[in-house]
Formats: C-alpha cells, structure tokens, sequence
C-alpha cells in the first residue's frame, strides 16, 4: 500500500507550520478528490474522503473498493475546519463516516452541497436538512475568508432534479489573491470552457481516472482531456485528483505529465498529505 507523503501526527505539525504563513494560500491533496485550503488561518474541506468506508461497503462483492493510499489523517481529528463542500452524492464525495466525525470535532462547520442532493445528504449524514447549505447555480456562499460558486459538471451527463437543479456540481473557491476551480467528478460537455473563462482561474484541480465502462462506475476526464480543459481555460496551474485510492478504478498521471508537455501546460503531481503553498 502507498504511503502518504505526511500522515498522522506529521501531517497535523505540517498544517499548523503552515497557519503560522499567513501570507501564503496552502493547499493539502488528501486523496481521491479531497483537499484541504487553508489561508490566513481558516481551512475549507473539499470533497474529503478519510474512511474505509467504500472498502468495506464492497467487500466481497464484484467491485471491491481496495484501498491503494493509506489514509492522511482521521477526520476527528481536524478539528479546525469552517466548511466543507461535497460536489455529489456517491460515497467518495459525501461520506458520512468522514463528515459525521468532521461535525463533532467542528461545532459550527458550514457543509455545503447541491440544492438538489441537500435532503439525501441530510438522511446519509442524520441531521436536520437545515443544517446544511444547499446551493443551485445562480448562489453563492461565504463562509470566513472563502466565496463558494457552484458551477455544473457532468458525471458523465448534466443531471438535474425535478426542479431543475443540477445533482453535480464543481465550485469556484474564491480565496485571497486566487481563484480555484475543484471541477468534482466531471467529463468534457458543451459549453464547459466559456463558464470557466469567465472566472480567471489560477489553480484548477481535474480528475484523471477516465472513463472505462467495464469499471462499472461513472468517469471522468482523462488525463489528456483534463489539461485540454485546463488549457483552453487558460488555468495558471492544474493539479490532478481522483487516481491511487482504489485498484479498480484509477491511473497512472504518465498521459497526464507527457499531455502538459506537449501543451506547456504548468502542473502539479502532489502525493498524499502533501502541501504546496502560493506566496501572496
């Protein structure tokens, strides 16, 4: 099994090194498609998954989740978070046994989901709908020192509700001097590149894990199309997610690397627990 680059005890030293730099936005991949923001003091959770929960969930089944990452950190233990986003519904995006743990250590945490998945994460997480932040394409939230814009995404269609509300989403985290889009699980479709232009986007954060039908799961950019993303966006940096958690469904980053290359793309690969920091 890998390990995280920082885990446990070294991981939570590292996160408070970095609260004492508060003149630099630090951003922590904790696996899959989470990450942790912290800027100035204040950390924002995205889409975290720190449980086995998915593992033993299919245990035994024709789709086992076997975990490839060690996990960061236990959630319980982060007990310095204002909010959290989930982009959608399935389990490594909206865990009850990361979330519920996050809650107690977190008395006042912000979740924030889509609009249209607020009462199915009320009952997956056993609180009041009320007490989460349900959020349609034309809101906006601000908890602290982050604004939070939903915008679409595909898995692999655009899915709406009854009422029209889209049941997966992205977000553009405004943050300080920048702008980051966290696209959730999300594929090509039309219009995607002229809703992403008009936020100018420093930091973008894609799934690479592409989309194989005999997975049995919904996918996602590939590696390819998810600097084509990038790059027709004109993103600064971008960051791959969503690969190295479970054997059945991830990738290797090497068509991701080579496709920057050929497109002079800047990126990122970060491990587990790792941190990169932008200087103000």
């Amino acid at each position: 099994m890998l390990e995280p680059y920082l885990r446990d005890d070294a991981f939570l030293s590292d996160v408070a090194l970095a609260c004492q730099q508060t003149d630099s936005l630090h951003l922590y991949w904790l696996g899959q498609s989470g990450f942790l923001i912290l800027w100035q003091g204040s950390a924002l959770l995205i889409d975290p998954y720190l449980s086995d929960s998915l593992t033993k969930k299919y245990a035994n089944t024709d789709k086992p989740h076997v975990r490839m990452t060690e996990r960061v950190i236990d959630p319980g233990r982060l007990d310095f978070i204002a909010a959290v986003t989930s982009s959608h519904n399935h389990t490594d995006h909206l865990d009850g046994e990361t979330l519920v743990p996050l809650m107690h250590a977190n008395p006042q945490l912000s979740i924030i989901v889509p609009e249209a998945n607020r009462l199915f994460a009320a009952q997956r997480l056993e609180v009041d709908p009320d007490f989460l932040v349900g959020l349609t394409l034309v809101d906006r939230a601000s908890v602290g020192p982050f604004n939070i814009i939903p915008v679409p995404a595909a898995h692999e269609m655009l899915e709406t509700d009854e009422n029209g509300n889209h049941k997966f989403h992205g977000y553009i985290f405004q943050v300080g001097d920048w702008t980051i889009y966290h696209s959730g699980d999300c594929i090509p479709f039309a219009g995607q590149a002229e809703i992403l232009r008009s936020y100018p986007i420093d930091i973008a954060l894609l799934p690479i894990n592409g989309r194989d039908p005999g997975r049995g799961v919904a996918g996602n950019f590939s590696g390819r199309e998810a600097v084509q993303v990038a790059y027709n966006c004109q993103v600064g940096l971008v960051i791959p997610m969503h690969y190295d958690m479970f054997e059945f469904n991830t990738v290797t980053p090497d068509e991701f690397i080579q496709t920057c290359g050929e497109m002079k793309q800047a990126y990122q690969i970060l491990r587990n627990g790792e941190r990169i920091s932008f200087p103000a």
